[in-house]
């Protein structure tokens, strides 16, 4: 049994469905006994409490009367016979348990360990719970007594520990059905459910650690996933060492449209952001009275100051990447830019209010990278913030579907919907990031990666997996309070993977 940590997580995920077949093919076609991947799984659970909370000697298990339940009745099996203290609170029928659930049932009882009815003054008197009431198959709002356990645990200071899935959250989507378990820690099994690392997955399942209950890799050949977790370490090589001959026309020329009066800020960081990942050129499209100002902060940028599509059109020639949206407002001026790349052939980066416009006229560029919050995505896709939260996949998949190119859905578990259907998820990043202008950083990132020859989907996935890299080592001095300015010594560290420090 191997317990691996967050950063050593498999990076293929899974819906339910597929863990299922999984599950299945492991019993069936390898000829695993369904109740050994019980005991596996329990004695996995187990051992990572044991380690996790060492002084821990009461605990209580909750299990409903699904295989989740019988994991539970193994884990409290062990505990018994290790010398815990162990309460076993039942929620449903233990008349209804049969398969596996039913045989680990019998054998928790065999060594004298009986079920008891749930009382919230139980959990008073204990270590860590362990919440075994759900698995991955839970799809409906949870009522009743298993409710009422659910809200008890909220109101206890003691640690949990969710077995494979925090109950309450869905296992594809990641949003709370109606109530979930506040969990300190989540161990699953076979497969990652994808719904642990977006939505509001990564809010209650606590650290998350992986066991793959000693399944022969040759199942994970039979069922095909089109959502994997970005990992920079793997994703870092794409950085190739700099030729000593280099000139900065090696590099491309990045254009950032934005910066309608009184917005100056959030172009200015999109541009700096570019240079600061490794853009050769940088200019800047804004206000004529802006242009000036912006050159005072940052002689790096050029500056242009444009009033009308006429004096843009010009200039879209001479740059390999552009990015509009940082500060471009929604007036007459933001649309007549918008307007005039419409048609452009070269890659763009679509952010901010150039999103707001295109959910008003609806258009798909030829070569995009869209980059919604989940309002500008509600937008776009005329419907509500809810129903996108409820199902990210869904809306990141039907964004990119409506608009081409790649879509990247912001967020906790960023989303990247990729035109071959597949999506990715950043797990990088953290609260502080919470903050405007954070958004005109990823943009400025993206566009600085594809003015360096980095294709369309290798831009998107690097850029918001270095963009949360550097978010989570810009907040160790602490989340509250950090700007997004703060990113760029971290941008320009995780865009120098060579150095001989770099970790």
């Amino acid at each position: 049994m191997e317990i691996m940590e967050k950063q050593f997580l498999p990076l293929v995920l899974y819906r339910a469905s597929q863990v299922r077949e999984l599950d299945r093919i492991a019993i069936e076609d390898m000829g695993i006994p369904g109740i050994c991947l019980m005991e596996r799984a329990g004695s996995a659970a187990f051992a990572l409490l044991r380690t996790r909370w060492p002084q821990a000697r009461r605990i209580a298990v909750l299990c409903g009367v699904g295989n989740n339940g019988g994991d539970g009745y193994v884990l409290a099996r062990l505990a018994y016979l290790s010398g815990y203290d162990v309460t076993v609170l039942q929620l449903g029928d233990t008349t209804k348990l049969k398969g596996e659930a039913k045989t680990a049932h019998e054998a928790m009882t065999e060594v004298g360990l009986s079920v008891q009815v749930f009382a919230e003054r139980k959990l008073t008197i204990v270590d860590v719970i362990v919440d075994a009431l759900f698995g991955i198959g839970l799809d409906r709002k949870i009522s009743g007594p298993c409710r009422t356990a659910i809200e008890a645990l909220h109101r206890c200071s003691c640690p949990v520990l969710s077995i494979d899935i925090p109950s309450g959250i869905h296992a594809d989507t990641g949003a709370v059905l109606n109530i979930a378990v506040q969990a300190d820690a989540t161990v699953s099994f076979i497969g990652l459910k994808q719904g642990l690392f977006t939505g509001d997955g990564p809010a209650y399942c606590g650290k998350i650690y992986f066991d793959d209950l000693q399944v022969p890799q040759a199942i994970y050949k039979q069922v095909k996933s089109t959502v994997n977790r970005l990992d920079y370490d793997v994703l870092k090589v794409a950085f190739h060492k700099r030729s000593r001959t280099a000139h900065k026309g090696n590099f491309g020329h990045v254009l950032i449209i934005g910066g309608d009066k009184g917005m100056t800020g959030a172009a200015r960081l999109a541009a700096e952001a570019a240079a600061r990942v490794g853009a050769g050129k940088i200019s800047l499209a804004t206000r004529t009275a802006h242009a000036s100002i912006i050159n005072l902060t940052r002689p790096e940028i050029m500056c242009l100051g444009v009033e009308t599509t006429e004096e843009l059109t010009p200039y879209l020639e001479q740059f390999e990447v552009i990015a509009i949206g940082p500060g471009l407002g929604q007036s007459l001026w933001a649309r007549a830019m918008l307007e005039a790349v419409k048609d452009t052939l070269k890659p763009i980066v679509v952010d901010a209010d150039a999103l707001n416009l295109l959910a008003r006229t609806p258009f798909r560029f030829v070569h995009s990278i869209i980059t919604p919050h989940v309002g500008e995505a509600a937008r776009l896709l005329e419907t509500t913030t809810e129903a996108i939260q409820a199902d990210r996949f869904a809306a990141s998949r039907a964004l990119q579907l409506r608009f081409g190119g790649v879509c990247i859905l912001k967020g906790a578990g960023t989303l990247v919907a990729e035109d071959n259907g597949q999506v990715n998820i950043c797990t990088a990043g953290n609260p502080g990031m919470a903050c405007g202008g954070m958004g005109d950083v990823l943009t400025g990132v993206i566009a600085g990666l594809l003015a360096q020859g980095f294709s369309i989907p290798e831009a998107a996935n690097l850029g918001v997996c270095l963009h949360g890299n550097a978010g989570d080592r810009a907040a160790q001095e602490g989340e509250r309070g950090l700007i997004p300015s703060d990113l760029f010594p971290w941008i320009r560290y995780y865009a120098n993977p060579e150095l001989e420090n770099y970790s």
